[in-house]
């Protein structure tokens, strides 16, 4: 590493103090610049083994190879996939040795089912599109709906659209995401689709293809959900690949009339039964908390929901195993894998409901592919500051540094974490993760198991340190 770079990464750590320098001369009398100095906290010595232990451990690459193999896509929505990966779950934890293995059910309202989906240009540049239906859209006639196609660059441009000028048009929104590690990106570029359909409907719409919230160019769609308000009856809404939705936007930018053939038939089919997957390492001391891990056993039906998110469910469970065969815990560490996430967090919900009344520690998921964890974040009280310092020294040898956000990220631990559950969160990057997400690409390829060694590692150094903290935990004020 080149000596400026180093400065440069040493300068941005976390574990930088601010410390008085000498000015330059001709400056300022006072000046300040952060300097690089190490935490005088000594690593936690069984974490430290448990974690190098880990960087060889494949734990976590065999339960991510198994799910994608002998389960495949867990189609969110309380699907016949889903209750069978349920009982896959089950039984592979308990060969794991984990104790009080159990599903926990639960009932879905008004649930959405993928049907027929195509599109093509018709007319002048006829060619035929990839797409994918958005979770909750509406139908199209089940013979298709052929419209004309009204571009924005942009979702704001979309926004400024004048009420009722797309009566029986096709909206198209072509934003572009880019790759960030933090994938801070998603948030932007993903408006689009979060609430692009709720708008495109109430300015007259008759359909809205949009281009697929990713940072890939290939032809394979991204599915994902989103929502309509209220008294906003739902239009057929769609994502186009992103090469697709660049051809398209290429047509439209000759200056002539563009027409396509949309077809998507989803359907609302009712209450079903959904559920999730519950497993603990029993701890010593009942009143000191239980520290909550887990991810997301659904999936979308593109792929085979490697990254998204059998490696998230994987890495919690491996760490949480090297915890419990190094010896008790003090805490109860419980592993959730919750169920219709990618729907709208409704395993997070009925997790919480259900464990209303309960003591919890912690709260932390892993719901970010399986690329390396670059920074974690806390959001502890004053007594359990040292727990966050002997995390820091102990996770650097990974190469990861402590950032100053607030923790508590993920969809299924939102509800436990508003309640004033204290967060832990281990970041990974996102430099790729956006171009597989939501994908037919989304399968065990995507995987690398180094990288993947490296996650366990820092969430089994993480695990091994807050449940065996004599530190109390106390609870942070609600989140509103």
């Amino acid at each position: 590493m080149k000596s400026a770079l180093l400065a440069l990464l040493l300068a941005s750590s976390p574990l930088a103090a601010q410390q008085p320098v000498a000015p330059p001369p001709g400056g300022p009398t006072t000046a300040t610049r952060p300097r690089a100095t190490p935490l005088p906290v000594a690593p936690d010595p069984k974490a430290a083994r448990l974690r190098d232990q880990a960087m060889s451990d494949d734990t976590a690459y065999a339960l991510v190879e198994g799910l994608t193999t002998e389960v495949g896509p867990r189609m969110t929505g309380g699907s016949a996939r889903q209750a069978y990966a349920r009982d896959w779950a089950v039984a592979r934890l308990k060969a794991l040795g984990f104790k009080n293995v159990r599903i926990e059910p639960y009932t879905l309202h008004n649930v959405w089912e993928r049907g027929a989906e195509t599109a093509e240009i018709v007319g002048l540049y006829a060619q035929p599109l990839h797409v994918t239906a958005l979770g909750n859209t509406g139908a199209t006639p089940a013979a298709g709906l052929t419209a004309p196609v009204v571009y924005f660059p942009t979702f704001n441009d979309l926004l400024l659209a004048p009420a009722g000028s797309l009566a029986g048009k096709i909206a198209f929104v072509s934003n572009a995401m880019e790759p960030t590690q933090d994938g801070s990106s998603y948030g932007s570029a993903g408006s689009a689709r979060f609430v692009g359909p709720n708008v495109a409907a109430q300015k007259g719409a008759a359909a809205l293809v949009i281009r697929s919230i990713g940072t890939d160019h290939g032809r394979g769609p991204h599915a994902g959900t989103t929502n309509f308000d209220a008294g906003v009856a739902p239009i057929p809404a769609g994502a186009l690949s992103v090469a697709d939705a660049e051809n398209l936007e290429r047509m439209l930018k000759l200056g002539k009339p563009v027409t396509m053939k949309l077809t998507l038939t989803p359907r609302f089919v009712g209450d079903r039964e959904s559920g999730n997957v519950v497993a603990e390492v029993p701890g010593t001391d009942p009143r000191a908390g239980i520290v909550l891990v887990g991810g997301h056993l659904d999936s979308w039906d593109l792929g085979t929901g490697a990254i998204d998110d059998a490696s998230g469910v994987a890495i919690t469970a491996a760490a949480a195993k090297l915890v419990m065969d190094a010896g008790r815990p003090r805490r109860t560490i419980r592993v959730v894998w919750f169920g219709d996430e990618e729907i709208g967090g409704f395993g997070g919900e009925a997790y919480a409901r259900a464990h209303a009344g309960e003591y919890h520690a912690t709260a932390s998921e892993s719901d970010f592919g399986a690329d390396r964890v670059w920074r974690f974040e806390t959001n502890f009280g004053p007594a359990a500051k040292p727990i966050g310092d002997r995390l820091a020294v102990t996770l650097a040898p990974l190469g990861i540094v402590r950032g100053t956000g607030t923790a508590g990220d993920g969809t299924d631990i939102a509800p436990v974490v508003k309640t004033g559950v204290a967060g832990v969160d281990l970041n990974q990057s996102g430099l790729r993760y956006f171009d597989y997400h939501h994908t037919p690409e989304d399968t065990l390829d995507r995987v690398d198991p180094a990288q993947l060694r490296q996650n366990v590692a820092a969430w089994t150094t993480m695990l091994q340190i807050v449940a065996n903290a004599p530190e109390s935990i106390e609870p942070v004020p609600p989140r509103r």
